[in-house]
């Protein structure tokens, strides 16, 4: 025989175990939009220049994240398609070998790098922590370091 304070102890259980379902449907039901921050939209490289073509073929994106000694320059190089640079900490400096023309991009920006010009980038006083995106296709490298060069990475 089920005495009458079992019977309340599983209604309550009952009811507390539906309130829970209820309360987490409605924090799952909850839509809401995000908020945006465009960081970078661009026709063109840092240095002015256009972006005038952009691969064909199966398309591949590639994130790398970069840290650069403090101090340190990378190898000249080029890149074959577009991307960008966001800088997580430290600066850089870019450098466009052929105008002599130089940026300094800071923590929290982002910059579009060259295409097909040999530039190469300057960490500052501490490391510089760089998340570079790609916009490229498979078999196709993303750095390639200009005639007699070390790789960039």
């Amino acid at each position: 025989m089920i005495s009458k304070y079992h019977s309340i102890g599983i209604a309550a259980i009952v009811t507390g175990a539906s309130l829970t379902a209820v309360l987490a449907q409605t924090r799952a039901s909850s839509v809401a939009s995000g908020q945006r921050e465009i960081l970078l939209q661009t026709t063109q490289s840092w240095n002015g220049k256009p972006y005038t073509h952009y691969p064909t073929g199966q398309p591949q994106l590639t994130t790398i994240k970069l840290t650069i000694a403090p101090h340190t320059v990378l190898p000249w190089h080029t890149h074959p398609f577009p991307n960008v640079v966001y800088v997580l900490s430290g600066t850089l400096t870019l450098h466009d070998k052929a105008s002599g023309k130089t940026q300094v991009v800071h923590q929290g920006q982002a910059v579009g790098e060259s295409v097909d010009d040999v530039h190469r980038g300057e960490s500052g006083d501490e490391p510089t922590v760089l998340l570079i995106t790609y916009a490229g296709t498979p078999g196709v490298p993303t750095s390639v370091p200009a005639a007699g060069e070390k790789a960039e990475y």
